[in-house]
């Protein structure tokens, strides 16, 4: 239990990290496609400026964090019920939050203070009522299931987001939170692991709705990085990788608490995602120049006549 709550621990501080040097590189690309017009017709970012975004080199350090909160996340879940799990490594709104005053300017107010402190009391809670974890093993039709469910999720998630445009940040958060979410119960339920077989490993299902969960849920974590608030995105996503992951945990993978602490357990689950939802709905605005260190002053330069939007 102590080696999958440090594991947990160590994740979510990079996934924290992550998320604020991606918002520093993903804002300041959007700065400058925005002023070259490339956008799409719906304000929202296009393809180009997502691509452009990813190869600042904030983006490029916090894509790398990424992939080590992802490792470790993985293994966390493997050691641990998912509402624990989960619900640690989505406190990375924590570090979210506290690092975005030094690195994007934002200043946090006594009551985004007080709700960072509710979501440490309640992942203290959270690790207090935990028991063991589930077995993980369900029939080959749940790991389709799955699947299908992350396709589902990631692509049609995708297609809505383009449509709505500037105004997708909450559904973006929300959706790439579900599929960190499905990547979380993928990991859980992921056969060939132990013991470990390459040919289970490669044709189970589960694992390519690891992969279509992961890369979706990062690229939509990185639109609503670029159209809205960086808590607030932030914030979406805790819901959508910590309530569904921690419900399908307890009543189909086993998860439980210890006997006698089931109220406790969803006390402190309930107080955490409150909590970090209380952080982002809280939040000073980011749209004050003064506040963000990382905006550029635009420089006049002469530009073409427009040919359209691409």
């Amino acid at each position: 239990m102590l080696i999958g709550l440090l594991t947990a621990v160590v994740a979510s501080i990079c996934y924290g990290t992550g998320s604020v040097l991606q918002a520093v590189g993903s804002r300041k690309s959007a700065r400058r496609e925005a002023a070259a017009g490339m956008v799409t017709e719906r304000g929202g970012p296009s393809l180009s400026s997502t691509a452009k975004a990813a190869m600042t080199w904030e983006f490029v350090v916090g894509t790398i964090l990424d992939f080590v909160g992802f490792g470790l996340g993985a293994l966390a879940a493997r050691l641990l019920p998912l509402f624990l799990s989960q619900t640690v490594i989505s406190a990375n709104l924590v570090v979210t939050a506290v690092l975005s005053v030094r690195l994007l300017g934002i200043r946090l107010t006594r009551a985004e203070w007080t709700s960072i402190g509710v979501v440490c009391s309640a992942l203290v809670l959270l690790a207090s009522a935990a028991g063991p974890e589930g077995s993980g093993h369900t029939p080959i039709a749940t790991h389709w299931w799955l699947l299908a469910i992350s396709l589902l999720l990631m692509v049609g998630g995708t297609v809505v987001v383009r449509l709505l445009g500037a105004r997708a940040a909450i559904l973006a958060g929300l959706l790439s939170g579900l599929g960190f979410g499905a990547l979380g119960v993928g990991v859980r339920i992921l056969n060939g692991i132990d013991p470990f077989d390459p040919a289970a490993l490669l044709g189970d299902p589960a694992l390519y709705a690891i992969l279509v969960a992961g890369v979706g849920g990062m690229y939509l974590h990185t639109v609503a990085l670029q159209i809205g608030s960086v808590n607030g995105a932030t914030a979406a996503l805790v819901v959508g990788e910590t309530v569904l992951p921690g419900m399908i945990g307890v009543w189909w993978l086993g998860d439980a608490s210890r006997p006698g602490f089931g109220w406790l357990a969803v006390t402190g689950f309930l107080l955490a995602v409150a909590g970090a939802v209380a952080v982002a709905w809280f939040g000073a605005p980011e749209g004050d120049p003064a506040a963000d260190p990382a905006r550029e002053t635009p420089v006049r330069e002469e530009k073409p006549e427009p040919a359209g939007l691409p």
